[in-house]
């Protein structure tokens, strides 16, 4: 289905990124990865996807501007690269604060920039920004990261506006707790900032919020992207698809 078409997949060497990235190549396009990792294991990744790889530092718009100069045209962009800092605001400290806006936001307004002239002149492409449940609700000690993701759903809904006539879709998928080294990672911050065990963080803290009570897994975020690159979904636009086991349905 998608031979010929080339993707982009930002924070594609583990988890939701990288089940993003198996799913299109299933379908036929050629992958471009971009993450962090050890150097043997994203070699093997490369090699099981037939695919290029660019370690690009998205916190850099001069490094992101090269990937995407090496990368070549780009027919598929999904930005999915995140990053997360749970604290109070008053502790929440600034250089954190900086760099969770950068990757999770300004990483997403720089590559799409530069990935929409290819796609215009083509008249057709693909962009698809990971957001979270947290793009349309909230929860403490989570300011820059809730910020980010409300800012991105923003920025995808005018994006899809003014590609409206261009073939060009731009759309969020905002999931919820999906089990990927993120949410794992935060488990320590979480306990600290809310005196918890780790036990009641799983339990009473994330997976509470999903009537589903069910981890969503990343080959379902893997589908619901391919779905968004068919042709059938070429009138699909500007919208955030919520696949977080019934979170933001209360």
């Amino acid at each position: 289905m998608l031979e010929g078409k080339r993707a982009l997949v930002t924070g594609s060497t583990s988890g939701i990124g990288l089940a993003i990235a198996r799913a299109l190549r299933a379908e036929g396009a050629d992958i471009v990865l971009n993450g962090l990792g050890e150097k043997d294991e994203i070699d093997k990744l490369a090699a099981e996807l037939d695919a290029d790889y660019n370690g690009a530092n998205l916190l850099d718009p001069a490094a992101i501007k090269e990937m995407m100069r090496e990368a070549g045209p780009i027919d598929i962009l999904v930005n999915n690269a995140g990053m997360q800092h749970v604290a109070p605001v008053e502790d929440f400290p600034p250089a954190k604060w900086d760099a969770v806006i950068a990757l999770n936001l300004t990483a997403t307004f720089h590559t799409t920039r530069l990935a929409v002239p290819h796609m215009k002149a083509k008249g057709w492409g693909r962009i698809i920004n990971t957001a979270s449940a947290h793009s349309v609700t909230a929860s403490p000690f989570k300011s820059a990261y809730n910020a980010s993701k409300h800012a991105v759903a923003g920025f995808t809904k005018t994006i899809a506006l003014e590609l409206a006539q261009t073939g060009v879709t731009a759309n969020c998928i905002s999931p919820g707790y999906v089990w990927t080294p993120l949410i794992e990672g935060q488990i320590p911050d979480t306990m600290k900032a809310r005196g918890l065990t780790r036990e009641e963080v799983i339990n009473d803290v994330l997976l509470a919020k999903q009537p589903t009570k069910k981890f969503v897994q990343p080959e379902e975020i893997g589908a619901l992207a391919v779905f968004l690159c068919r042709e059938e979904a070429g009138n699909v636009t500007g919208a955030n698809w919520a696949i977080d086991g019934g979170w933001t349905a209360e």
